[in-house]
């Protein structure tokens, strides 16, 4: 059977140690700034990053916003060892699962997941848990990669045969549905041809 959360552990554990600059971390950090500008226009000052990484982002967070409270979790064991090495005290950094997540209930003014929502393999109980653990309020920001229709189809049947764990290429309109189910104001558009930004308030 197709282990899309143990493909993801091993892929990201060999990726850690040069995820911030080679080829295969580039649409994460294209994403970056595009999360970075929505953040800011929202309170954010208990931030929660699913799927953190290297804690790149949340750094980034923690240089522009000093005041805040940050805490990442990340699946793979040596992503969450680089997030801590690079982070120190600016965040928590949890090894875990967004399924479910190892946070308290309405801990987060805002979730954050960047470009990792396509490696889930029950979409529907991350967003239970993106859910639970935002207060009321709170407001859940996801960013993701995508592919105009055709290619994203074909993708969709190859990803079960890959080693990195993808199970699924979201459509704008895939993803709206998703979170209309747990999120008011659910909203998703194309922030480039490869690239969502999805938002809902819980």
């Amino acid at each position: 059977m197709y282990n899309a959360k143990k493909r993801s552990r091993a892929n990201f554990d060999r990726q850690a140690a040069i995820y911030d600059t080679a080829s295969f971390g580039a649409h994460a950090r294209k994403l970056y700034p595009i999360l970075l500008a929505q953040l800011a226009q929202i309170p954010h000052r208990w931030v929660l990053d699913v799927g953190c990484g290297t804690g790149e982002l949340l750094f980034q967070m923690a240089r522009r916003w000093p005041g805040g409270t940050y805490r990442g979790v990340d699946l793979s064991p040596k992503m969450a060892a680089m997030a801590r090495n690079k982070l120190g005290v600016l965040a928590q950094v949890d090894l875990g699962d967004a399924e479910p997540l190892p946070v308290p209930d309405g801990w987060a003014q805002v979730v954050v997941c960047s470009d990792s929502f396509h490696h889930y393999p029950d979409p529907e109980a991350a967003l239970a848990e993106f859910h639970r653990v935002l207060w009321p309020g709170g407001v859940l920001l996801l960013g993701d990669t995508t592919a105009p229709a055709g290619v994203r189809g074909a993708l969709n049947l190859l990803l079960p045969f890959s080693r990195g764990g993808d199970v699924h290429l979201y459509s704008p309109g895939e993803l709206t549905a998703l979170l209309e189910r747990r999120f008011h104001g659910a909203r998703c558009r194309r922030a480039d041809a490869t690239s969502l930004l999805a938002w809902g308030i819980k």
